[in-house]
């Protein structure tokens, strides 16, 4: 099933990609008692995702944060080395909260998992943003297969 506007986020393990490796972090405690700005990629270093949606929430960071939100932060179906590389290749600076979601266990929780099998690139979360407000989904934008609009920054800044 998946996630819905008024729904929790599950309890699970993410992967924060650092510098200084991989860090679990448990998605009760870094959700709980904050307004998070969340989005999902298909993938790091993929033609939209580098070349509009991730610039999308670095470019309006501060716009973001004025209107409440905390932290920002980008989910994908790639390893915690390959995040760390793409932020920065893409110039995150801070402004981006990187998560590995290597098995596809965060996309699949959430019920926001797609299959791009006839890509050759196996199981990945779909492209989507949300606002999560102390756990909560307050906001939910998935996007239609191969689109880009609603999950992006500036749409959300919209909704906000």
């Amino acid at each position: 099933m998946t996630i819905s506007v008024g729904d929790r986020i599950p309890s699970i393990t993410l992967i924060k990609a650092t510098a200084e490796g991989p860090q679990p972090v448990e998605s009760d405690s870094y959700f709980g008692g904050r307004r998070i700005a969340l989005f999902s990629v298909p993938g790091a270093f993929t033609p939209t995702c580098s070349a509009r949606h991730l610039p999308s929430f670095v470019d309006k960071a501060d716009e973001l944060k004025a209107k409440g939100v905390d932290e920002i932060a980008c989910t994908a179906v790639n390893d915690a080395f390959v995040m760390t590389a793409w932020a920065a290749a893409s110039g995150v600076d801070g402004k981006v909260t990187m998560f590995a979601d290597g098995n596809a266990d965060f996309a699949k929780a959430l019920g926001l998992d797609a299959d791009f099998n006839k890509f050759g690139m196996g199981i990945r979360g779909q492209r989507w943003s949300a606002v999560v407000n102390d756990g909560v989904v307050e906001q939910l934008n998935v996007e239609e297969p191969g689109g880009y609009g609603v999950s992006g920054a500036e749409h959300m800044l919209g909704q906000l």
